[in-house]
Order: C-alpha cells, then sequence, then structure tokens
C-alpha cells in the first residue's frame, strides 16, 4: 500500500471523528458536558468503548511482537488474568465509594479523608503518570505513521507528533467526555474488527481454516502460557498475577482516565454492568491478539521475513505493520491501519480528556464554581486542553530521543513508579479507618518510595542476586508509601466515614 493511500486513510478517518464530534457536542459543549458527559452515558456503550481505551497500540503491536521470544510467548496472559481480577476488585470496592460522594474528580476521596495537600498530592501524580504513559502510547503509533508514511515525504518526526495531536484536539475540546464516549464505541469497533480480521487473512494466505489455525499456534513453539519453573524471574506465575492486579487496581481504579467514564453512568448498577462486561471482552480479545502474535511469526518463518532492524537492533513490534503493509493484500493493510489508528488514538483522546479534567476540577476548583459553565470558565477549560496537548508533544519528541528500550516495558515500568503511591495512599484512606497524616509530609513519602523502588531496580543484581523485579515493583512502591504514611500519621480526630 503506498504512502498516499495510508495518508488518506487516515485524513478519512479522522474527518469522520470530527464530525461525529460536531454533531454530539453541537447542542451542547459547557463543561457538564466534557467532564461527566451530563451523567447519562449508556452503560453498554460505555462498556464497548473502553476496550479501545484500555487496549492501546502497545497491545495492538507490541504483545503480537513479544509472542516470538521464546522466553516470553504467551506469558502476558498471565497478567491478563491478573488484570481480570484487579478490575472486579475495582468494580466491588472502589466504583461503591466514587458514586457515594458523587464524585467527578475520583481524588476528591484522598482531600475528604487526607487532606488538601494529599489530594494535591495524589492529582500530581495522576497528571505525571497519565501524561508520560498516553504519550508512549502515542509514540508507538506514531513511529509506524513515521517509518512508513511521512518519512515518504520527508516530514520531521516532530512535525509528525504535532499534526496528530491537533487532529486529537479538533474532534475532543468542544464535547469531551461525551464525544469521547461516542467516538471510542467507532474506534473500538474497528479495533475489534482488526484483530478478527487479520487473523483470517493470515490463515487464509496460508490456506488454514479456523481448526489448522488452532492446532499450528497449539503446536508452534510461541503457545507457551503459564511459566511456573523459575520463581527469580519476570515471567513467573504468580509475579504476573499480582503485578496484573496491582497494576490494575492503580492505573484503572485510581486513575481518573478510565473511572471518568464510568462515573458519567447513570448510577453504581450500570457502572458495575459495564466494568463486568468490559472484563469479560478484554479477556477474550487479549487472547485473540496473542494468537495473531503466533501467526504472525508463523507467516513470517513461512515467508522468509525477518524481523525489522532499526538503528541494528531487532524492533519485534514492527512486525506486525511490516507483514499487513509490504506483505498483504490491500484489504488487510486497510484493516490494520484502522484496527491500529483506533486502539492509539482512542487511548489518547480518553487521556487528553482526563487530564483537563483533573486539571481544571483538582487545581483551579470548577466544580466548586457557582457557574462552571459561564463563556471564561469554559475558555479556560480550552486553555488546559490545549497545555496538555502540547505537553504530550514535548514528552514525545524527548522519547523518541532517548528510548532504547521495548515499548511495553517501559510504559509498565513508568507505571509502576507513577502508580505506587496511589496505591499507598488509597490504601491508607481505605484501611487505617482510626488515623489520619500528617498532611504536609505526604508529598516528601510519595516522593521518596518511587526513588527507593528505582535504587531497588537499578541495584536488584547486587542486592538480590538472580531474582529479576518485574510488574510487582508497583506492589513494593505502594507498600513503601504506606508505611511511610503510617509513620506521619496521627489518631483521627474522628472516625472516618469513607
Amino acid at each position: 500500500m503506498s504512502p498516499i493511500a495510508i495518508l488518506t486513510l487516515i485524513i478519512v478517518y479522522f474527518g469522520l471523528l470530527i464530525l461525529i464530534s460536531n454533531i454530539v457536542s453541537k447542542k451542547s459543549s459547557d463543561n457538564d458536558t466534557f467532564f461527566k458527559a451530563n451523567k447519562n452515558s449508556k452503560w453498554y456503550l460505555v462498556a464497548f468503548g473502553m476496550i479501545g481505551t484500555a487496549i492501546s497500540g502497545i497491545t495492538f503491536i507490541s504483545v503480537p511482537g513479544e509472542v516470538g521470544n521464546p522466553d516470553l510467548q504467551f506469558k502476558y496472559f498471565q497478567f491478563v488474568i491478573g488484570c481480570a481480577i484487579g478490575f472486579i476488585i475495582v468494580t466491588k470496592l472502589l466504583l461503591p465509594l466514587y458514586y457515594r460522594m458523587n464524585l467527578t474528580s475520583i481524588y476528591g476521596y484522598i482531600e475528604q479523608r487526607l487532606g488538601v495537600v494529599s489530594y494535591k498530592t495524589a492529582a500530581t501524580i495522576f497528571l505525571i503518570g497519565r501524561t508520560i504513559g498516553s504519550a508512549f502510547r502515542l509514540y508507538l503509533v506514531i513511529f509506524v505513521l513515521q517509518r512508513y508514511v511521512f518519512d515518504y515525504y520527508q516530514i520531521p518526526f516532530a512535525i509528525t507528533v504535532l499534526i496528530s495531536l491537533a487532529l486529537i484536539f479538533a474532534y475532543t475540546y468542544r464535547g469531551g467526555l461525551k464525544t469521547i464516549i461516542i467516538t471510542d464505541t467507532l474506534q473500538t469497533f474497528f479495533l475489534i474488527s482488526s484483530v478478527f480480521l487479520t487473523i483470517f487473512f493470515i490463515c487464509k494466505s496460508m490456506n488454514y481454516n479456523v481448526i489448522d489455525a488452532f492446532e499450528a499456534v497449539k503446536k508452534s513453539n510461541y503457545s507457551k502460557v503459564f511459566f511456573f519453573e523459575n520463581y527469580l524471574q519476570g515471567t513467573y506465575f504468580w509475579k504476573q498475577i499480582l503485578g496484573g492486579i496491582f497494576i490494575t487496581i492503580a492505573t484503572v481504579g485510581l486513575d481518573q482516565d478510565l473511572m471518568q467514564k464510568n462515573l458519567s453512568c447513570k448510577n453504581i448498577n450500570e457502572a458495575q454492568k459495564n466494568m463486568f462486561t468490559f472484563t469479560g471482552v478484554f479477556v477474550i480479545i487479549n487472547i485473540f491478539f496473542l494468537s495473531v502474535g503466533a501467526l504472525l511469526y508463523l507467516y513470517a518463518a513461512k515467508n522468509g521475513i525477518e524481523v525489522p532492524v532499526v538503528n541494528e537492533v531487532p524492533r519485534t513490534d514492527l512486525l506486525f505493520p511490516e507483514i499487513a503493509i509490504h506483505h498483504l493484500s490491500i484489504i488487510p493493510t486497510i484493516v490494520f491501519l484502522l484496527g491500529l489508528t483506533a486502539a492509539t488514538f482512542a487511548t489518547t483522546d480518553s487521556a487528553l480528556t482526563a487530564l483537563t479534567t483533573s486539571f481544571c476540577i483538582d487545581f483551579l476548583g470548577m466544580d466548586k464554581t457557582e457557574n462552571q459553565n459561564k463563556p471564561n470558565i469554559v475558555k479556560t477549560r480550552h486553555f488546559v486542553h490545549i497545555g496538555f496537548s502540547l505537553l504530550m508533544f514535548v514528552v514525545i519528541v524527548i522519547f523518541n530521543t532517548i528510548n532504547d528500550n521495548s515499548v511495553v516495558e517501559m510504559v509498565f515500568k513508568i507505571a509502576s513508579y507513577t502508580y505506587g503511591p496511589l496505591l499507598g495512599l488509597y490504601g491508607f484512606g481505605l484501611f487505617v479507618k482510626t488515623k489520619t497524616v500528617k498532611d504536609k509530609f505526604v508529598p516528601i513519602v510519595c516522593a521518596i518510595a518511587p526513588a527507593f523502588c528505582l535504587y531497588i531496580s537499578i541495584n536488584s543484581k547486587s542486592l538480590f542476586g538472580d531474582y529479576v523485579i518485574g510488574n510487582e515493583l508497583i506492589i513494593l512502591n505502594g507498600l513503601i508509601t504506606f508505611l511511610g504514611l503510617l509513620l506521619i500519621s496521627k489518631p483521627a480526630t474522628k472516625l472516618t466515614k469513607f
């Protein structure tokens, strides 16, 4: 498929999203619409759209790419099982709390439970973690677009990033959450369709029927799921399960992004129906992503296709686009591009909206303003939205100059460092009912914990020998924060009701 054809497809795709945005936000583009979608979202649309938010371009490209590593194979599914358990915990423990308190920003709980400084600290952690994490996810798809489209036109990487963020801003800045619930539903449809159609086209090119494909994956060297052999390694079953649970609690249940969508449902029952449905679909779709990875490597071996190399380093996350764009027909290429674009931009548009919401509510206090829908206040929200778009641009450009690790590994490392303190804060608030904290010392504790974890991670070989610290780093980070909060705690003047 030629670069001009790919570019045309992208233009048409974003034209459709902008058209939907204009229709959805035509009647109202005020702050209540942007922040909460008027508390009138349909749970089934939220559940379906959340798949596109949770499954980013990283899952779409890097997870299938990892399957070819003999030390990894289907080990990611262990993490997915942990995620499913984490989703259920969030559904039963955190969602009812947020609905009881009628929150717009979930960090309002920390304000009422621990104090204003703790509240600002929690919101700041989210802003840092979500900005970096979303920027890394967007970087991956922009890297692919740069390699296969924009390099052809000699357009610099920074300009590609700027164009991508400008397009996202164009369809999110007015309707915010209300627009995203509709556009993410459409993008999730493209994402899921692309997964199944990719499997269909690869199987067709290899003369496989469904049973043949299943047997080929099962008998291949890529299908090992459970790793119980060595607890020292990061792939060990219980490490992956526990990491999946706590990363999910932190990056979903304690993250304004996905929770904001849940809080736009009419009531707690609909929000919980949404989460249970989402969890089931999330598990199933990841099985198919891993299957795509195995089939890609079988196809590559049969046709003599090598893993692409960038700066003399093999990049497994480029195998999927390499095969889809250069070795399959035009229809599979279009399907792949729609899926990749949908996966990544559904994540980024949601993140930008959540970042804007958190800053406007947690730092500018727009929910406490007598009339948050006044034109001047809405205009301020627009400037905040622009500000986070530019901040993400800077982070992506910096990351492009220094990144030398797999994107999946890097994103989860960032999540472990930034979201660990949130685990500690909420853990203390929820489970230590008879104490509160000396509020002014909370930022120090939340800075020391990830710094200590970074030291441990860097020096793990000298400290632990062959033990490899994996996803459990976020648990350690949360525990250190929790213990630090206990050290600066004091008896509560009244028993907390939250």
